[in-house]
Parts: C-alpha cells; sequence; structure tokens
C-alpha cells in the first residue's frame, strides 16, 4: 500500500516555517488530525479534521479506519521524539508512512545553550508524574524535559530542592522557534512558585548541594532509601540479585514476595523501559512499594496483591522473574518457570533451611547454579568496630531453554 499518512512536524512558526515540499503535501491532504493549535493554522474549506482527544489514543483507531486516503497528522516538533509518530508507528506499518519531523525541542533547546545533545539525559513529563525525573538526578547530570503545563518546572524545582539540588540552575525555554520566544533562568531554590507558558521545555544543569545524596542507577542503593519494615533484600545482596537478573532495555521482571519493592524498583531504574510487576500478599508492604516506586523514580511499577501462584494469572509472561519470598510455597518456582520466556532467568534467594533445601532441589531438577552469599558489615563494639555477619543467604539462577 502506499503511503497515505503523513505526519508533519511543526515548530512554533507554524506552516509558515515548512518547507515548500512539506508545505505541498500538507495541503494536498484529504483530512487532517491534530491539536486545535495546529487545526486553526489550516483553511477552513470543508476538508475532514480531527482533533486529538483525551485520552489521546480514543482518535487512533479512527486514523487506521481512513487507511488509503491522503491523510495528515500534525504534530509538535519531531514526530518520532516522544511523539504521536511514535504511538502511530506501533499500529501502522511505518512503509505506510511519511515522517517529516521540524527540529526537536531538545535540540532547539541544546542550540540555545550550547549543550551537547548527546550528553543530555531527556524524557518527556507530558501526561506523566514529575517522579520520573528523579533517577535522572546526579551530581553534574544535565537533563532536558518536556513539560505537561506551565506549572511543571515549578514542580521539577520543588523536587530538586527536595534532593539537595536547590543550586541546580533551571531554564524553561518557552514558545522556542517562534516570535513569542522566551528564555528564563533561576535556580532550584529561586524558582519558587512561578508559573511558565504552557507551552515549555525544561533543562536542568544539577548541582549537588553539600546535603545531597547520591543514589545512582546501578544496583545497590543505600537500604535507607526505601521505606520498609526490615523485609527487604538488603544492599549487597540486592546488588548481586540485580546482576544476576541482567535488566535490559525494555524487558519485564516479575518480583515474587516483593517485600519494599527494592529489587523491581532498582531493575526499573537500570534499564531504559525496563517495566516491573512486584507481586505482594501483605497489604501493607503494597503500600511501602507504592511509596518506594514514587520517591525514587519508577511511578510505573505495577503492584499486584495477592498470593502467587494464584495472583500470577492474568500477567503477560516475563523476561525474568526473582522470587525474594515464598520460595517454599506450593507450585511457587513452576508456576513463574512456566510463564517465563524462553532465555528468561529466574533468581530465588532463601535464608532459611527449608528455603535453602527447596532451592537446591530446583536445581537438582532445572539445572542453573548456587551460590552463597555472605556479608558482614562493621558495627560499634564498645569503642570498637567489629564484623556482625549478616544472615547468609542462598542464591540459585537459571535461564530457561
Amino acid at each position: 500500500m502506499s503511503r497515505w499518512l503523513t505526519v508533519v512536524g511543526i515548530g512554533d512558526d507554524g506552516l509558515d516555517g515548512l518547507a515548500p515540499a512539506t508545505r505541498a503535501l500538507v495541503e494536498s491532504a484529504e483530512a487532517y488530525v491534530g491539536g486545535e493549535r495546529h487545526l486553526a493554522m489550516l483553511p477552513d474549506d470543508g476538508r475532514e479534521k480531527l482533533a486529538w482527544p483525551s485520552p489521546l489514543l480514543a482518535v487512533i483507531d479512527q486514523i487506521v479506519a481512513r487507511r488509503g486516503r491522503r491523510l495528515c497528522v500534525l504534530a509538535t516538533g519531531d514526530p518520532m521524539c516522544y511523539g504521536i509518530g511514535v504511538t502511530l508507528a506501533k499500529r501502522i506499518a511505518f512503509d505506510e508512512m511519511t515522517v517529516i519531523p521540524a527540529p526537536s525541542a531538545f535540540s532547539l533547546a541544546c542550540a540555545r545553550l550550547g549543550w551537547p545533545l548527546a550528553e543530555v539525559d531527556t524524557l518527556t513529563l507530558h501526561g506523566r508524574p514529575v517522579a520520573l525525573i528523579q533517577p535522572l538526578i546526579q551530581p553534574g547530570a544535565r537533563l532536558m524535559a518536556l513539560s505537561d503545563s506551565g506549572e511543571t518546572p515549578a514542580e521539577v524545582a520543588r523536587l530538586l530542592l527536595t534532593r539537595g539540588y536547590g543550586d541546580s540552575p533551571v531554564t524553561v525555554l518557552e514558545h522556542m522557534g517562534g516570535p513569542a520566544e522566551t528564555v528564563v533562568t533561576a535556580t532550584a531554590a529561586e524558582w519558587a512558585d512561578r508559573r511558565c507558558a504552557d507551552f515549555n521545555t525544561i533543562a536542568v544543569d544539577c548541582v549537588a548541594g553539600p546535603d545531597a545524596e547520591h543514589l545512582p542507577r546501578v544496583a545497590g542503593l543505600p537500604d535507607h532509601a526505601f521505606v520498609h519494615d526490615g523485609q527487604m533484600t538488603k544492599r549487597e545482596v540486592r546488588a548481586a540479585t540485580l546482576a544476576a537478573l541482567g535488566p535490559t532495555p525494555g524487558a519485564k521482571l516479575w518480583d515474587v514476595g516483593a517485600g519494599s519493592g527494592s529489587v523491581a524498583v532498582e531493575w526499573m531504574r537500570a534499564a531504559r523501559g525496563a517495566t516491573a510487576v512486584a507481586i505482594e500478599r501483605n497489604p501493607a508492604r503494597c503500600a511501602m512499594i507504592a511509596q518506594n516506586a514514587l520517591s525514587l523514580g519508577v511511578p510505573g511499577l505495577r503492584i499486584v496483591e495477592g498470593t502467587v501462584p494464584a495472583a500470577l494469572r492474568g500477567l503477560d509472561s516475563p523476561d525474568a522473574v526473582f522470587i525474594g519470598g515464598g520460595i517454599t510455597g506450593d507450585g511457587v518456582a513452576e508456576a513463574c518457570w512456566a510463564a517465563l520466556r524462553p532465555r528468561g532467568r529466574l533468581v530465588a534467594n532463601a535464608v532459611t533451611v527449608d528455603g535453602e533445601a527447596r532451592l537446591v532441589a530446583l536445581q537438582a531438577a532445572m539445572g542453573g547454579t548456587l551460590t552463597r552469599i555472605a556479608v558482614s558489615r562493621a558495627e560499634p563494639v564498645g569503642g570498637h568496630l567489629g564484623w556482625k555477619p549478616m544472615m547468609a543467604v542462598t542464591q540459585w539462577q537459571a535461564v530457561k531453554p
């Protein structure tokens, strides 16, 4: 089928900023889809115009239903940079589409600030929680975010201040590329409740204050970074567990017997687009998991309250499974192994004698490796330091054929 769908990125300068060939493509369309701002640029000549609804996905079926007509989707900036082009490409074969981008907000912002785009962490906060910025806040990091509204910069500034990054310069670039372009810069501490134009991009040059705690994206966050009741995979063991699980971009984890959700949280922080489901039977711990997911920047963590294996019904197959609690339960390991995708990884930890015996039996039946992890921490003994051993952890890891 011919390329019936054209997706055109438009800057703040409107249709006048389009190249002649692109303008001709827009003008030759039989129907249009776009935001109200974009559709208002077009002549009122009777051609069909569909405005983006809320939720946006409601109109995707209408676009697909018009397959074969010359349809033009008008977007802001680069449609393939957190834009509608990405969404459409998931439903429509890309050889049926023509995508013509304008410079992305990030490209324009870097050009204004003199920042190398390849060295900047980027994300969108449009329609998403500001908490997503949490993992990117690192000493010396530069990050850029597409705003949800004119209030988003103040929310970002407050979050930076809470994290001890109040001295970080926050630059808000409004209506880039158009006649109303404005650039405002202040530190996070100075920002207060200042409101900006709704159409804005935020740039942050992260400056860690003396009290800022370093929360790296590599596995092994401090135990106190999590809300927990003592039932959690401790830092050293958690780092080894994440290494065994091997997070990869877009991969899905089941964290079974999640406790505080620490493994699921760190899995999602470790790789772009990684997702996780935390399965926990204790309602109070489910609430803790939700707190940890929000405070550590992975608000998309899914929480399922229930007992395994019943709680696994209806869940998408995982790429990896961690069993941190309940390994001795009937059918727990077997159900997880059966659901695991081929070449998926299963890691299970145990600290009790019967839990260890179960792991030994599983290793004999399914293969894999067994590891004993023993950690001691130095703690005060009178006026001196002594080694206090933590409970040794037996870990089984296996890859499904």
